[in-house]
């Protein structure tokens, strides 16, 4: 676990896990973040694969939010479950992926995410306002695997 476990610090990580509690602020949208060292699958694929395994589609409203990122293979992708997909134009994730696309190129891994993930949580809001009966369906602690 040495490349996923120094893709980011533990101060980084408590920051990226604050940034999905401030995200979930705005929204009813359910966010998770995947690190993983390497993936044979395209980053849509193996995302795909990683939010079923999370039982991310467990949501009541199917509002769930995937970041996920392939350390070794330099690759990252973000991903939407069926309720989203079903209110958002094609390219609602575009201008998200770009931020956090920005960052990483330029090595700052944690604010990409961080930045990344309160963008998400803004956008969702029009679609999926936050409840004040709202409950935090999903973990907000970051995942990761070999």
């Amino acid at each position: 676990m040495a490349k996923t476990a120094a893709f980011l610090s533990k101060e980084e990580e408590q920051e990226i896990v604050q940034a999905i509690v401030e995200a979930e602020k705005n929204t009813s949208g359910e966010v998770r973040v995947h690190i993983e060292n390497h993936s044979n699958k395209t980053p849509l694929e193996r995302a795909q694969e990683v939010f079923f395994e999370l039982k991310m589609e467990a949501t009541n409203d199917r509002n769930g939010v995937l970041f996920y990122v392939s350390v070794t293979d330099k690759k990252f992708a973000i991903i939407g479950d069926q309720g989203i997909n079903e209110l958002v134009a094609t390219d609602f994730w575009n201008a998200t992926k770009e931020i956090v696309l920005n960052h990483f190129k330029q090595g700052a891994f944690k604010q990409g995410l961080v930045e990344g993930i309160l963008s998400a949580g803004n956008q969702l809001k029009a679609y999926f306002p936050y409840q004040s009966d709202d409950e935090d369906e999903l973990s907000n602690e970051i995942s990761k695997s070999e």
